[in-house]
């Protein structure tokens, strides 16, 4: 018998089944979690290309009119992510949705909040403050740009959101959204077809 149990232990037949047990769940969650990564890479640059494509389509003369037109190719450039896209703008959207938006303003400069005078140093615009304003509308924005692609010399900010269901389920496993949503926005100024007509930008302080 001892002789038996000194043969038993000395026996490493079947180890190594028993180690592969122990780390192929790690290992596949590594894999899927990868897969994940590459695949929302592959997305992502996928749609950078195709909207920079579609800004470039949309900045010529005429561009404007057909909007629908040119998101509808984006769409079907990336039907291969989203087969059905649907149109939702909402903060949590669900799977097989997309968010498309241009905004569009005088100067590459006129991009971003109007520039204003803070003088308490608090990073936030306070009525009394000056401020540039770019749009012409006699009040300070945030967001000064205008909706739509804009006329000629006008400079675009074309943005799409997509959200497509992950392939893998590890984010829920680990208490993720089962969804993953890629945004992607490219500034194009639109081709000089005509003279620009641009509101004057002007100083307030009201």
């Amino acid at each position: 018998m001892i002789r038996a149990l000194r043969r038993l232990r000395r026996d490493r037949r079947g180890v190594t089944i028993v180690e592969f047990a122990l780390v192929i769940p790690v290992m596949s969650l590594m894999m899927m979690g990868l897969g994940d990564l590459l695949y929302q890479m592959y997305a992502k640059e996928l749609l950078t290309g195709a909207l920079q494509k579609a800004a470039r389509d949309s900045a010529i003369q005429g561009g404007s009119d057909q909007a629908a037109t040119i998101d509808g190719k984006v769409l079907a450039m990336v039907s291969n992510i989203m087969r059905q896209p649907t149109p939702s703008c909402v903060a949590s959207p669900a799977a097989g949705t997309y968010c498309t938006s241009r905004l569009s303003y005088a100067t590459f400069a006129a991009v971003g909040p109007e520039r204003f005078d803070d003088n308490n140093g608090n990073n936030q615009r306070d009525p009394g403050e000056c401020y540039t304003d770019v749009n012409g509308n006699g009040q300070w924005d945030a967001e000064p740009g205008n909706v739509g692609q804009g006329g000629a010399n006008d400079v675009t900010l074309y943005s799409m959101t997509i959200t497509y269901a992950r392939l893998f389920p590890v984010a829920r496993l680990l208490g993720a959204s089962p969804n993953q949503t890629i945004a992607v926005q490219t500034l194009l100024k639109n081709q000089p077809y005509a003279t620009q007509a641009a509101p004057t930008a002007t100083r307030l302080c009201n």
